[in-house]
């Protein structure tokens, strides 16, 4: 029967037939081997694959972090030095853009095999049709959408072009072993070329473990590449443009018996050699650089000497040191804010400072009373004991322990009395002490609780509690009526006589009964005098 005779036969079945019958049954023979290898692959395999694929990922994901820091270490030189570090940064941010694409590429790849096995909802972490046989096929061999061709020739394309940022030959032949798109010449008689020996009849599990495989190979070729860049400008060498020499002193001001350090060093210096250092002309052996002198009296002084290190080309670099410094004798400064006393129980606001020592590193104590600090450089002090001395000691730590600093006495009075005021409130409703000496209006007197007592006289503003007063009134007649009022309130009888009070009247408060923050009772001697207006 001929085509021409047969409209059942199609001309694409002839083309078909141009396969040998030889040729039909070895493909027949490796679909049923791949289907019977289907069969036959127990979980337990599947389920290694899903452990290679961890690995692999944790071993991309510490090659990404190391390229991070290497990326970081260009950034970092570019903004200090760009005129140096451009041509190089450049070259590292094309190693990344290009790492990064072939990269992605291969995770999408992931993505749509492991959809293609599991449908929408599948995840790349966890595949649960390992054994599918039939998506990295459809994804990358299928006819008209296939990716396999473009992730061959996009895998070629990034070996060549990374390998033109390496010299070493050894780096090279790992690298381009790693990305080689070539297949074993065993499996070449089988007429298949490399798409096809890696995604055809390939377990989904496998497919994925390839592509991240691929992933971990661009990783380390990324890598290799960033090291062969950072040596170019010296992200881990020494040979810099220019050396200096500094000292490091911990103060430039010593309290005489302390001492002085200063750390001694070259700029970049070369940690695979020490440094050869001279203090004037007599060369020292000072462990990491670190020199101190004990300082035995006071004045002005200098450190002076040079440092000396080879460079990469074997010539010896000198490079001149000096750093002044002085040592005061101890000192330390203590002052009463207020005045040159302290007053027994009151809290008595003091200064402390020491020249050169900062103010964590100040002890102060004292005797007769109580010293806390309440901030930096500011205390509180309250001493016990009317006549006596006081003393303040002021030391200061140092690595050397405890240093005396001074000592400083102050004489211990009792608080002089206050005065009594009437607290009253002006036409904007501030609180005024009325006391006495000018008139004071009615309507302030009615409108006023009772009096107060404190002393206030620019320096001190120190408030006393009132327990009882005294008013004395005169009637026209001429006599005293005194009425008494217990703790610091006008009675009602007290208002009374307020209101029929007329302008020009006088009256007094006396007798007043105050104690004060040291806990003594007096009696006020002098009265307050109250003129109605």
């Amino acid at each position: 029967m001929t085509p021409s005779t047969d409209r059942g036969q199609k001309p694409v079945k002839l083309k078909k037939q141009r396969i040998s019958p030889r040729q039909k049954m070895i493909n027949l023979m490796y679909v049923v081997l791949m289907a019977m290898l289907a069969l036959n692959v127990s979980s337990d395999v599947m389920n290694g694959f899903s452990l290679v694929e961890r690995s692999l990922n944790k071993s991309t994901e510490n090659s990404s972090k190391q390229n991070d820091v290497l990326y970081g270490n260009f950034n970092e030189q570019m903004k200090a030095n760009p005129s140096k570090v451009k041509e190089w940064y450049e070259k590292a941010v094309a190693v990344r853009r290009m790492s990064d694409s072939l990269y992605d590429f291969a995770q999408e790849l992931k993505v749509a095999i492991v959809k293609e096995a599991d449908g929408a909802d599948g995840n790349v972490e966890d595949i649960q049709n390992k054994e599918n046989l039939e998506a990295a096929a459809q994804v990358m061999l299928a006819p008209g959408r296939g990716k396999g061709k473009l992730l061959y020739q996009r895998i070629i394309d990034y070996r060549n072009r990374i390998l033109a940022y390496v010299d070493d030959e050894n780096q090279r032949g790992i690298i381009s072993s790693n990305l080689s798109t070539d297949i074993p010449k065993k499996n070449q008689m089988m007429g298949k070329n490399w798409i096809e020996y890696m995604f055809e009849s390939t377990p989904a599990a496998a497919a994925t473990l390839l592509l991240t495989k691929l992933q971990n190979d661009v990783r380390y070729a990324e890598g290799e590449v960033l090291h062969t860049l950072a040596k170019n400008v010296d992200l881990k060498d020494v040979r810099v443009n220019q050396l200096n020499a500094y000292v490091v002193p911990n103060a430039q001001t010593i309290v005489q018996g302390g001492k002085f350090s200063a750390r001694i060093i070259m700029a970049a210096v070369d940690t695979t050699q020490e440094p050869i250092i001279y203090i004037g002309d007599r060369k020292m052996s000072l462990a990491h650089g670190l020199y101190e002198t004990v300082c035995g009296k006071t004045g002005d002084f200098s450190l002076d000497g040079h440092i000396e290190v080879t460079d990469a080309s074997g010539s010896v670099v000198r490079r001149n040191f000096s750093q002044k410094y002085s040592v005061v004798a101890p000192s330390a400064t203590v002052s009463a804010d207020l005045m040159n006393v302290l007053y027994a129980g009151y809290n008595n606001p003091i200064s402390i400072s020491v020249p050169g020592v900062p103010s964590n590193k100040i002890v102060a104590t004292m005797s007769g009373g109580t010293l806390q600090a309440v901030a930096p450089g500011k205390y509180i002090a309250r001493p016990t004991a009317v006549g006596e001395l006081a003393e303040i000691v002021v030391s200061s730590q140092s690595e050397g322990g405890i240093q005396k600093m001074g000592s400083f006495n102050f004489r211990v009075r009792r608080l002089p009395d206050p005065t009594a005021y009437i607290a009253c409130k002006d036409e904007k409703s501030n609180r005024v002490k009325y006391m006495g000496g000018r008139g004071l209006a009615k309507s302030d007197l009615l409108n006023a609780e009772g009096i107060g007592a404190a002393i206030d006289d620019g320096l001190l503003d120190i408030a006393f509690k009132v327990i009882s007063f005294e008013t004395v009134f005169f009637d026209n007649m001429g006599n005293a009526i005194p009425e008494v009022a217990k703790g610091d309130r006008f009675t009602d009888r007290q208002r009374d006589i307020f209101r029929r009070l007329g302008r020009g009247k006088r009256f007094y408060i006396t007798r007043v009964n105050a104690v004060g923050p040291d806990g003594t009772t007096r009696i006020l001697p002098q009265a307050l005098e109250v003129i109605v207006k």
